[in-house]
């Protein structure tokens, strides 16, 4: 079993056997954001799952991503689950849509990963920073020698797009 890390009190292990995610996070402390790619059909698709969900083949290679996107939908947590967030609260948590495959395999899916909305020094980010639509980059956080967490951080790209927040 891996030495647990610690990630605001909480603690985090990815058991040996659990090889889709093991090789996510042996990917990612090597800050490559990386996704599998389906060897029939070529799409990309998060999480890292055996079989392709638009075409059901086994086959598949990991595939690195650029980890520029845009937000597609964000929520802002106010009451914490965890007591090592509490202190954050109210904070983003964002929905985003990966540059690679927006848009594909059809107008209403693509390549979208669940993540933090952080800041410099990897503060989470407030409601007054987030909006759909605005653009985002992957940033990883060390946390242990063997290991690194992706979040992602705003750009000063401008948007793709109308840019959507709540009042």
């Amino acid at each position: 079993m891996p030495q647990p890390v610690t990630y605001r009190g909480m603690s985090l292990v990815v058991p040996d056997n659990d090889s889709e995610w093991n090789e996510y996070f042996a990917l990612a402390r090597q800050h490559k954001l990386m996704v599998r790619a389906c060897t029939a059909c070529g799409l990309m698709r998060y999480p890292p799952t055996h079989a392709c969900p638009w075409c059901m083949e086994l086959g598949w290679r990991w595939q690195e991503v650029s980890g520029k996107g845009t937000i597609h939908s964000y929520e802002i947590v106010a009451h914490a689950i965890q007591p090592g967030f509490k202190e954050l609260t109210p904070y983003a948590s964002s929905l985003v849509e990966l540059d690679e495959q927006a848009g594909k395999p059809t107008p209403d899916e693509a390549l979208r990963l669940v993540a933090n909305l952080v800041k410099p020094r990897f503060l989470l980010g407030g409601r007054g920073e987030v909006a759909i639509g605005k653009r985002v980059r992957v940033v990883f956080q060390d946390l242990a020698d063997h290991f690194a967490l992706p979040q992602f951080t705003l750009t000063d790209e401008p948007p793709a797009g109308r840019v959507w927040r709540l009042a």
